[in-house]
């Protein structure tokens, strides 16, 4: 039998808000629709991760006390997400997920805390403004419809390097201001969408297709 799709699913016990976790759940059915079986491990506090170990990343959203809880231990696991995310590997985060991989996110009270530093973006969290609702955006795999629940609010700080994962037509996603939904970054989705996102065939498909590719990838280089 050959060797399952692994999916590292970054503190799925304490990331999951909004139904997140049916998107592995929706990537699995999809996968074994395909021929893959998929193993999905759980990566949670104090566990040992080396993310070359996996053919895709998913990071859910949490409540504020999770994600406290959460990037603490979080930073183990930085350089190692980060070489992984720079090899061009699938990655999808899922509002607070998507938060983490940037520079720092801002309280309302005008704290800075920091977060893992990888790609160019910080959050601003404004609590008396929350944005909450059904959104629809244009992507280039077509249109995602999804919910947002959040106060933080994404801004690029290298508009070179990232792109908007899609453009609003309905909601607000990143900030009020831009009307752009999310971040790509060569084989990376951040974005504020629940529900789950992959609802959205359309997207669940081409990410299912790049996680293949991903695997035969890993594959080829372990039979070395």
């Amino acid at each position: 039998m050959s060797e399952p799709i692994k999916i590292a699913y970054l503190y799925e016990d304490l990331m999951n808000t909004y139904g997140d976790s049916g998107d592995v759940k929706i990537l699995s059915f999809l996968l074994k629709e395909k021929g893959y079986d998929t193993q999905v491990d759980n990566i949670s506090l104090g566990m040992k991760f080396n993310a070359f170990d996996y053919d895709f990343l998913f990071f859910g959203g949490g409540q504020d006390f999770e994600q406290s809880v959460v990037s603490t231990d979080l930073k183990r696991h930085r350089e190692t997400i980060k070489e992984y995310i720079d090899d061009d590997n699938p990655m999808l985060c899922i509002c607070g997920g998507y938060q983490f991989l940037g520079k720092y996110y801002e309280t309302s009270s005008g704290e800075t805390i920091p977060c893992l530093d990888i790609l160019p973006f910080h959050t601003v969290f404004k609590a008396d403004s929350r944005m909450i609702g059904d959104t629809e955006y244009k992507t280039e795999w077509g249109t995602v419809r999804a919910f947002e629940n959040h106060s933080g609010r994404t801004y690029f700080d290298d508009k070179s390097k990232l792109k908007p994962f899609g453009q609003m037509v309905e909601g607000y996603g990143n900030n009020p201001d831009d009307k752009q939904e999310g971040m790509r970054y060569k084989s990376v989705i951040g974005s504020y969408s629940h529900g789950p996102i992959l609802k959205n065939e359309n997207v669940a498909r081409a990410i299912a297709d790049k996680i293949i590719a991903a695997h035969k990838k890993r594959l080829a280089e372990t039979s070395k």
